[in-house]
C-alpha cells in the first residue's frame, strides 16, 4: 500500500460513517481477486449444502414411497439410479453415500475458505495496512508525535489495523454471503410453498430495524473503548520506561494502583459492550425462532387442508428456514463488527490522512558538497496560535564556526536546533544552507549532511557496531572503528565481552551514560557530516564522564560547523559565537568576552554561576581549550529578590 503523497493544504477528511464505509469498500476492492475466490468458494459451499438438504428430502420421500406406496420422488439426475425394482435399502445406501460425499466436500471447502480468508485479511490486508501506517509515521513531522500519545500511536498501528480487517471478512464477505444465501433459500422455499414462505418471513422487517438501532447505539461505546485502551497502553509503557524513577521514589504500590484503575476502566467499558451485544443476539435469535413457530402452526394447517404434502418437501422447507434464520442471525455479528471496524478505521485513517508538513520538494536538485554556511532570516516558529516558540530569529554562521546556544529553560534552544535538520519547518522566514533554502533540498540528503547528538540518545537492541553504523549500514568495520576512535569510544568497546559485536540491552542499559554518549558521537561522526548539532551532551553526566565526552567532542568539531546547546562555562568560552535566547527571541550574540562586557541575561546568568567580572576576563584571556572545568570561587550571596533567572543546567 503506497504512502500518501505530501499534501499540506489537503482538505479536512470526512470521517462520517458513510464516508468511512465507502473508503473501506475501496480498500476491499484492492483485493478483489482474492475476495472473488473466497466468494466462489462460498457459492460452491452453498450449492453443496443445498444438495445435501435436498437429498434428505428425497430420502424421506423414497422411504414413504416404499412403505405407504406414495408417488415415487423425483430422483436427482446427477445421482446413480437405484432402479424401479431395486431393494429399498439399496436406494437408501446410494442416498446416504451421496450425503456422506457431500459432507466430505463441505469439510474440504470449509478448510479452503478458512485458508483463503486468512490469506486475504491476515497475510495481505492487515500486513499492507500496518506497513502503510508505519510508512506514514516515518514521514510525519514531530508535530504529529507532539500531539498524539505514544499509546494511541502504537494501538493504531497494531490493534486498530487488525480490527479494520473485520470489515472485510466479517462485514463485506458476510453480507455478500448472507445476501446470496438468503436469495437462494427464499427462491427454494417459494418453490415449495409461496404462502408458507411469506408467513414464515414476516419477522424480517423487525430484524432489520433492530440491527440498525443496535449499530447506532453501540458505536460511541467502541470509540470510548479505544480511548481507554490507549490510556492503558500509555500507562504500561510509562511504567516500563520509568521503572527506575518509580522504584527510586518507592511508588510501586501507587503505580500498580494506577495501572489497575486504567485496566479496570477498559474491562468495565468492554463489559458494557459485551452486555449490549449479549442482549442484542438473543433478541435476534428469538425473532428468527418465531418463524419456526409460524411454520409449525401455518404449515400444519396447510397439511391438514391438503395444500402441501407431509413429506420430504416440508422437512426440506424446515431445514431451509433454519438456514435462513441462521444467516439472519449473522446480522448481529455484522452490526457489531461494523461498529468495531468503523471506530478503528477512523483512527487508522487519521494517521494516513495526517498532512506531511516536512517533505522533499518534487524534482529537488541534488545537494552540492556542503561548506557549512548557515543563515537564519527572520525565522519564526510556533506550535499553536498561543505558543510562539521562536520569533524573528536572524543570524549567520560561517563554515567551521562553533556556535553555542544559551538560554533559560523554554527559551527555544532545542526548537532552533530542530529546525536545522527540518524536524519542523519555520512558520515564517527561511533558513539557508550555503545560500540555498533548506526547503528546496532533498530531505534525506540534508539530514545525511547533519550529525546529531542529543542529551539523551537512543540506542537500539543490536550490536555496538550496528548502533554506530545505524546511519550508514554499509559502512566498513574500519570506518566504524575510526569513528569510535575519534569519539573516544574504541577503548571501552574493546573491553566489552564481544567487543564491537557485543549486543546492547534495551536503550543501551548495559552501558554507562558517558559510554552511550560517546557511541552517539561515533554514530554521528560516521557520516562525516559537515554540520554537527550537539544538544547539551554533557548535561546529565558526572565530571569525570564529562571530561571524556569533551575530549571526544574536541576532536569531533574540527573542520565542521557546530551548534551546541551549552550551559557549562568551559564550553561557552570555547565557542566562536554565543547565541542567547530569551522567550523565543535572540536577545544577544557574540563571543564570551563581548557578552560579558554588556549588561544582559548572559552576564547575569554567569554571575549566578559564581564568577565575578574580573575572573571571567582573566579566564577569557587564556582561551582555555575544552577540558576539565576550571576551579571556580564560591558564588556570591545575593538577596533572593535580586536573583536573575539562571540558564538551564545550573552551576558549571
Amino acid at each position: 500500500m503506497p504512502a500518501a503523497a505530501p499534501s499540506p493544504a489537503a482538505a479536512t477528511p470526512d470521517y462520517s460513517n458513510g464516508a468511512l464505509i465507502l473508503r473501506l469498500l475501496k480498500l476491499t476492492w484492492r483485493y478483489k481477486y482474492l475476495c472473488l475466490q473466497v466468494l466462489l468458494l462460498q457459492l460452491v459451499l452453498l450449492t453443496v449444502g443445498l444438495l445435501g438438504l435436498s437429498l434428505t428430502g428425497v430420502g424421506i420421500d423414497y422411504v414413504r414411497h416404499a412403505v405407504d406406496k406414495t408417488p415415487a420422488p423425483n430422483w436427482p439426475v446427477w445421482l446413480p439410479s437405484a432402479g424401479e425394482n431395486a431393494p429399498v435399502m439399496h436406494g437408501l445406501a446410494i442416498i446416504a453415500g451421496a450425503i456422506l460425499i457431500l459432507a466430505l466436500m463441505r469439510s474440504a471447502l470449509n478448510y479452503a475458505y478458512s485458508v483463503g480468508i486468512s490469506l486475504l485479511t491476515q497475510h495481505r490486508l492487515v500486513v499492507d495496512l500496518r506497513t502503510a501506517v508505519y510508512d506514514k509515521l516515518q514521514r510525519l513531522s514531530f508535530r504529529f508525535f507532539d500531539e498524539n500519545a505514544s499509546g494511541s500511536i502504537i494501538n493504531r498501528c497494531t490493534s486498530d489495523a487488525q480490527n479494520v480487517r473485520a470489515f472485510v471478512d466479517q462485514v463485506v464477505m458476510q453480507i455478500f454471503i448472507m445476501l446470496i444465501s438468503l436469495t437462494v433459500y427464499a427462491i427454494y422455499m417459494v418453490n415449495i410453498s409461496p404462502k408458507l414462505t411469506i408467513a414464515c418471513l414476516v419477522t424480517m422487517p423487525f430484524l432489520w430495524t433492530r440491527s440498525v438501532l443496535f449499530g447506532r447505539a453501540i458505536g460511541p461505546a467502541y470509540v470510548k473503548s479505544r480511548e481507554l485502551m490507549d490510556q492503558l497502553v500509555l500507562s504500561f509503557a510509562e511504567c516500563i520506561q520509568g521503572i527506575g524513577t518509580i522504584k527510586g521514589f518507592a511508588l510501586e504500590e501507587e503505580a500498580i494502583e494506577k495501572f489497575e484503575i486504567d485496566n479496570r476502566n477498559v474491562a468495565t467499558q468492554r463489559y458494557d459492550i459485551f452486555r449490549a451485544v449479549s442482549l442484542y443476539s438473543p433478541t435476534m435469535d428469538m425473532l428468527t425462532h418465531i418463524g419456526m413457530i409460524i411454520l409449525l402452526g401455518c404449515g400444519g394447517w396447510m397439511v391438514m387442508q391438503g395444500e402441501i404434502p407431509l413429506g420430504g418437501g416440508l422437512v426440506v422447507f424446515a431445514g431451509l428456514l433454519q438456514q435462513f434464520s441462521s444467516q439472519v442471525n449473522v446480522m448481529a455479528s455484522v452490526a457489531d463488527s461494523v461498529q468495531l471496524a468503523l471506530t478503528s478505521a477512523r483512527r487508522v485513517f487519521e494517521v494516513l490522512d495526517a498532512p506531511i508538513e516536512v517533505f522533499s520538494p518534487p524534482n529537488a536538485a541534488p545537494l552540492d558538497p556542503v561548506r557549512g554556511e548557515l543563515e537564519f532570516q527572520n525565522v519564526s516558529f510556533h506550535y499553536n496560535a498561543q505558543h510562539a516558540a521562536l520569533t524573528d530569529i536572524s543570524f549567520r554562521v560561517k563554515p567551521g564556526e562553533l556556535v553555542a546556544i544559551a538560554g533559560a529553560t523554554g527559551s527555544g534552544k532545542s526548537v532552533l536546533m530542530s529546525l536545522i535538520p527540518r524536524f519542523y519547518d519555520p512558520r515564517a522566514g527561511k533558513i539557508l544552507l550555503d545560500g540555498r533554502d533548506l526547503r528546496t533540498m532533498p530531505l534525506d540528503e540534508l539530514r545525511h549532511a547533519i550529525g546529531l547528538v542529543f542529551q539523551e540518545n537512543f540506542l537500539f537492541s543490536d550490536t555496538v557496531a550496528a548502533n554506530i553504523a545505524f546511519g550508514n549500514p554499509l559502512a566498513t568495520r574500519e570506518r566504524i572503528e575510526r569513528a569510535a576512535q575519534i569519539a573516544a569510544a574504541d577503548r571501552f568497546i574493546r573491553e566489552l565481552p564481544q567487543g564491537y559485536e557485543t549486543m546492547l540491552g534495551e536503550l543501551g542499559t548495559n552501558l554507562s551514560g558517558g559510554q552511550r554518549q560517546r557511541l552517539a558521537i561515533a554514530r554521528a561522526l560516521l557520516l562525516d557530516p559537515p554540520l554537527l548539532l550537539l544538544d547539551d551532551p554533557t548535561a546529565a553526566v558526572d565530571p569525570g564522564t564529562e571530561h571524556e565526552i569533551i575530549e571526544a567532542l574536541e576532536r569531533a568539531v574540527q573542520g565542521r560547523t557546530t551548534f551546541i546547546v551549552a550551559h557549562r562555562l568551559s564550553t561557552l568560552r570555547r565557542a566562536d559565537r554565543i547565541l542567547v535566547l530569551e522567550h523565543g527571541r535572540l536577545v544577544q550574540q557574540g563571543t564570551h568576552a563581548e557578552l560579558m562586557e554588556q549588561p544582559g541575561p548572559y552576564r547575569k546568568a554567569v554571575s549566578i554561576q559564581g564568577l565575578d567580572f574580573e575572573s571571567l576576563q582573566l579566564l577569557q584571556a587564556t582561551r582555555a581549550p575544552w577540558g576539565p572545568r576550571a576551579s571556580l570561587p564560591p558564588a556570591p550571596e545575593l538577596p533572593p529578590d535580586d536573583l536573575p533567572q539562571p540558564m538551564e543546567g545550573g552551576a558549571p
